[in-house]
């Protein structure tokens, strides 16, 4: 006999996958705890497969269910665009989760101004927030993910690219520092013990070989993954960190440090939007886009001439 699956069980199946357990699918929906256990049933017996099983304390999808997951995921989406004219696009009426990726740094700028606005115009929506990892997963091609922010390098041939910030690296010290509030030479920068933030652990990077084309070195005394993590270690020592001018200028700002600029010319930071070619034309991505632009807009004092094209 052949698997029948309606609509609704891919909506749920697709919670199912996403939660990875049958309490979170049910609240994302929502339907009643009960009510989601018998859909996993239904949809055990659809698919001739478990789906979920139970490890420990939590549920993890079985061989099968991780395969489809990508492809369930796209379906919904499709469906939800299928039957959804622009014109009758309304945010108010959305439900589900999106996932956006992020360093650590400028989620903690963009985060509270997003889930605001998500509360105000769009309340059955929910955003979860993920941070780089060591390298890139190609989490958008696996749809883990909807929408990438950060500096974009090796773009897939299905991956959408749209600029988003041009902005640039600036060094900051705490309040008191020997260096803060002051005119600093090229001399007294390089001598200053600095730290670092890079999610790959590297010990040099651009501003080193900069320094080298100068004849110059500076004294790293080490190097953490988030620009976060690297803001809060500075706020109580003499080192100098980094952040980006623009970006985070307000969470630099919240941590009472000071700016301190680089004496040498800096190359642009170019901060980009990503996401998979099969968002192009849903409604409630490109609303979610838009979202991030206008908030990023905001925390920047950047007006829509002055946003990159």
């Amino acid at each position: 006999m052949q698997s029948r699956l309606d609509l609704n069980l891919l909506v749920a199946l697709d919670a199912l996958l996403e939660e990875g357990s049958v309490t979170g699918a049910a609240e994302r929906l929502p339907l009643s705890g009960p009510a989601m256990s018998r859909t996993l049933g239904r949809i055990r017996k659809a698919l001739g497969d478990p789906v979920l099983v139970r490890s420990g304390r939590g549920m993890v999808p079985t061989p099968r269910a991780l395969a489809m997951r990508a492809e369930v995921h796209e379906l919904v989406q499709r469906a939800y665009t299928l039957f959804s004219e622009d014109d009758d696009f309304s945010p108010s009426m959305l439900e589900g989760t999106f996932t956006l990726q992020a360093e650590e740094g400028t989620i903690s700028v963009l985060s509270g101004p997003l889930l605001e606005r998500m509360a105000r115009d769009a309340p059955g929506v929910t955003l979860r927030f993920l941070g780089e990892g060591p390298r890139d997963t190609h989490l958008l091609r696996r749809a883990s993910t909807d929408l990438e922010i950060g500096v974009i390098t090796d773009v897939a041939p299905d991956t959408r690219v749209e600029p988003l910030l041009d902005d640039r690296f600036c060094s900051v010290v705490r309040p008191g520092h020997p260096l803060a509030g002051r005119e600093v030479t090229l001399d007294a920068w390089c001598a200053t013990t600095q730290l670092t933030n890079t999610r790959r652990g590297r010990l040099a990077g651009p501003i080193d070989e900069l320094l080298a084309g100068m004849g110059r070195s500076r004294r790293i005394a080490g190097t953490v993954p988030t620009v976060a993590a690297a803001l809060l270690v500075v706020r109580e020592t003499d080192l100098m960190g980094f952040a980006a001018e623009r970006l985070h200028r307000p969470l630099v700002e919240r941590l009472g440090l000071v700016w301190v600029p680089i004496p040498f010319p800096m190359p642009p930071l170019n901060l980009s939007l990503a996401w998979h070619a099969r968002y192009d034309a849903d409604p409630a991505h490109a609303w979610l886009r838009r979202c991030v632009r206008e908030t990023v807009a905001d925390v920047t004092g950047m007006s829509e001439a002055q946003a990159p094209r």
